[in-house]
């Protein structure tokens, strides 16, 4: 089947997998944090599959966008936040352009959260209490490093990997100096909530000091 014809034949939220449910944004609280909080309660108890996976977008030094999907780690009065090495392709892209853009779909329940805002690099102390907060795997991977530089093979990928799991293993708190907590402080988030009849309801939050604007936008 060509790609075309495979395109046509998909359909976007079937009743089988998916549950659009009604949103009423005039009840929705005055802050995004609470309503980001219960939509994604609402996609765990769905049984949305990793729901805490996200799209980040961000671009480099001449300003062309980047994008790719990371893992949320928090959510909390100081922002959204992600982590990487400071010396990875989007580390390198957020020492450059400290702004980024998040996005999460779940589909299971026709939903997406959009975040943008300018993004800090928290302490180095909590950057590596993150790391050592996660499992062995995540801590062997940080410990290979090199991520985005060039691979000869992956011979020498299975290598360094199988070094860094015992190192992982051997010393389950070892630093990781370029291992970054990075917090995202947003000063858009966008809801929304898809439709069947595609009257989507899309709520939008926008900071205006010392608090929050609500505003509907057209589907």
């Amino acid at each position: 089947m060509e790609l075309h014809e495979l395109l046509r034949s998909l359909r976007v939220w079937a009743p089988e997998v998916t549950a659009l449910s009604p949103f009423d944004p005039e009840a929705a609280p005055d802050e995004p944090l609470p309503l980001f909080t219960a939509w994604f309660a609402d996609a765990v108890a769905a049984g949305q599959t990793e729901p805490h996976t996200m799209s980040l977008a961000t671009s480099d030094e001449a300003g062309r966008p980047d994008v790719r999907t990371v893992m949320l780690h928090g959510a909390d009065a100081d922002g959204w936040s992600f982590a990487t090495h400071v010396t990875s392709r989007k580390g390198r892209q957020l020492s450059a352009r400290p702004y980024a853009a998040l996005g999460f779909y779940w589909p299971v329940l026709g939903r997406q959260v959009r975040v943008r805002g300018p993004v800090t690099a928290a302490p180095s102390t909590q950057s590596q209490a993150d790391l050592h907060a996660r499992s062995t795997g995540a801590l062997a991977a940080a410990l290979t490093g090199r991520q985005s530089e060039v691979l000869g093979s992956l011979a020498e990928l299975e290598r360094v990997s199988a070094e860094s799991w015992a190192h992982a293993q051997r010393e389950p708190a070892a630093p990781v100096p370029t291992w970054t907590l990075y917090r995202l402080r947003p000063e858009e988030v966008e809801f929304f909530q898809g439709e069947e009849r595609r009257r989507h309801v899309r709520l939008n939050y926008r900071r205006a000091e010392p608090g929050w604007v609500r505003e509907l936008l057209w589907p």
